[in-house]
């Protein structure tokens, strides 16, 4: 019984010190939580050491499935794939980063959360549409949204 206790002492703060993820990105890159969390569910279906092969040759890693296309970038800020895919908090922070990347791009929009996974070509519109669908179906069901009401807090309509 002892033991049971210590173990579901220790899966509560991992639940907590996760969730502290999601909110600190949320405080740090002005975006909801909910919003990193649906797409997380999207790349990984919540699974942190989750890893893509792409048709192009790159890789996505982790939680938030980081492209490999940003390591350059990331190894400057002393962030190496390991850690990506071995701490789903700085994928976390990290993703919320890139998400803000494309909101100084598109606005605080389904364009850029499209922009997350398909970059922003504009070859790519129709794929960055098609994501933001399956991502806007996942933060709908997170905020208890109605199937058949448009969310209005992001500025495209996802659903025409």
């Amino acid at each position: 019984m002892h033991y049971f206790f210590i173990i579901v002492i220790w899966l509560l703060s991992i639940s907590t010190a996760w969730a502290d993820c999601w909110l600190q990105a949320e405080k740090m890159f002005n975006i909801e939580s909910e919003l990193l969390y649906a797409i997380a569910q999207q790349e990984s279906a919540m699974k942190p050491g989750a890893i893509g092969h792409n048709r192009d040759g790159s890789t996505d890693l982790g939680l938030m499935q980081i492209n490999s296309f940003h390591m350059k970038r990331l190894k400057k800020l002393g962030i190496s794939e390991k850690q990506l895919l071995q701490d789903p908090c700085i994928s976390v922070i990290v993703g919320a980063s890139i998400l803000s990347d494309m909101m100084k791009i598109y606005g605080y929009s389904w364009e850029a959360v499209g922009a997350y996974n398909a970059g922003t070509s504009p070859k790519r519109s129709d794929i960055r549409k098609r994501y933001a669908k399956k991502i806007w179906e996942n933060y709908r069901r997170l905020k208890g949204i109605p199937a058949e009401e448009k969310n209005k807090r992001l500025s495209i309509a996802v659903n025409e």
